[in-house]
């Protein structure tokens, strides 16, 4: 069986909840919850300045276009391109191309893998490349969302805090 991808769908301009309440109105009738699993529209708070009143209002971050996680197939397709309000789907004539997994992450719809490291805080590391290679130090503390370490360096005569990706170090034993 194929493999759920998330694709792109052009709507005209401000249908795009329309569009969204009418293929997951169709998903339900036609029964294809196995293969439709997500509509969405993207949007993001904004704080707006109105008659010097500062308001928090929720935006479509694009305009014109609703994101669906689905498997690509003649009744999927069928369906999502011939919703009212559906110009067609993103991707060279109008055949859909999925977005990338990078693509994903960065509209924060899929989070990246658990990364796993073979170190915690008090481990002794030595800097193997960057500006304090060959330098030994103790963890402080670990970023995994950014994937640094922070270590404490002689600076100047001070202990001064810098943070050191995880590639760039080796852990002692």
């Amino acid at each position: 069986m194929a493999e759920a991808e998330w694709y792109v769908v052009h709507t005209y301009s401000g249908y795009e909840n329309k569009v969204k309440s009418n293929i997951e109105k169709t998903i339900e009738n036609r029964h294809l919850q196995d293969q439709i699993f997500e509509v969405s529209v993207p949007l993001e708070e904004v704080t707006e300045l109105k008659n010097g009143k500062k308001t928090k209002v929720q935006r479509k971050i694009f305009p014109g276009y609703v994101l669906i996680n689905m498997i690509m197939n003649e009744d999927t397709w069928y369906v999502v391109r011939n919703t009212r309000g559906v110009t067609g789907f993103v991707g060279p004539e109008s055949k859909p191309v999925p977005l990338t997994e990078a693509e994903m992450i960065n509209l924060g719809y899929k989070k990246e893998e658990a990364l796993s490291y073979d170190f915690e805080v008090g481990d002794t590391i030595t800097v193997i490349s960057g500006a304090w290679e060959n330098t030994e130090a103790i963890i402080r503390a670990i970023n995994p969302h950014k994937q640094t370490v922070s270590i404490n360096v002689d600076l100047f005569g001070r202990e001064t805090p810098v943070e050191i990706s995880f590639t760039d170090i080796r852990v002692e034993q």
